[in-house]
């Protein structure tokens, strides 16, 4: 055994992140086996079995079941095991893909619970905005559980499949008025010229919180307010989705006040 270097449980268990008894249930199940000094009749695992054991540690970590992940590594056909990898790799990117959609809704959440830390709930404020492109939907949409769980996809789908690389959204959804029609739009980081896009200009706004139960009596007051206090006749107003929870939103009326 001197010819090779050979590792004992505990220091295998530290150098892939195992525990021992992890270790020795791979060695029940013959996924990983190790083998025993013929002095001390201690397992021993070697370089080989450590690469096999971040194999499995890899594949684990995709949801793969200890059964498909033997059949893989036992599997004598390289082609064979080539396409059992690359299965592999497609789960993992669903995976991912996933991952990156829940940590997208949980930091909306976040922000808005940090909002809240900030701005007293339902007071009336004047914001300053930078000039905002936003894509607008082609047909009427309202918010919605199935609308805001993956709005992107949508505003994507719309774009069509050969154009839509051209496009990038913010995470921000929101609602345009305008002579009481109303659609659904997403804030544009990149985009080209397209006839559904719109520019709201930088400036002033008048902002305040409502829900849809409030949305008509907020509206009408900050139409109020800027007619008699700013004498401003606004010709569209903007109604940013704020989600409170994951299956929950208020909006943030925006009017303009400049121009």
């Amino acid at each position: 055994m001197a010819d090779k270097k050979f590792y004992s449980v505990g220091k295998t268990a530290k150098l892939v992140g195992m525990t021992a008894e992890t270790l020795r249930h791979y060695d029940r199940v013959g996924l990983i086996r190790p083998v025993k000094d013929e002095w001390t009749k201690y397992r021993r695992y070697t370089d080989r079995d450590v690469i096999r054991l971040n194999i499995v540690s890899a594949l684990r970590s995709m949801g793969i079941p200890l059964r498909e992940i033997k059949t893989m590594l036992d599997a004598n056909d390289i082609q064979k095991l080539v396409g059992e990898f690359e299965r592999a790799l497609r789960r993992a990117d669903e995976a991912i893909r996933k991952l990156k959609e829940a940590k997208r809704r949980i930091e909306r959440v976040k922000r808005y619970y940090e909002s809240k830390r900030e701005i007293p709930s339902g007071g009336i404020s004047v914001k300053s905005m930078p000039k905002r492109e936003i894509l607008l939907s082609e047909k009427p949409l309202s918010p919605s559980i199935e609308t805001l769980h993956d709005y992107h996809r949508h505003f994507y789908a719309q774009a069509g499949e050969e154009r839509k690389a051209l496009f990038s959204f913010e995470d921000t959804a929101g609602i345009y008025e305008k002579n009481g029609e109303q659609r659904m739009f997403a804030v544009c980081i990149r985009c080209p010229a397209d006839k559904n896009l719109l520019t709201l200009p930088c400036g002033n706004y008048l902002c305040a919180e409502c829900t849809d139960e409030t949305e008509k009596e907020v509206a009408a007051d900050l139409l109020g307010i800027a007619g008699q206090k700013y004498g401003v006749q606004a010709p569209f107003i903007v109604k940013i989705i704020k989600l409170t929870g994951i299956l929950q939103w208020k909006y943030e009326l925006q009017i303009p006040l400049d121009g």
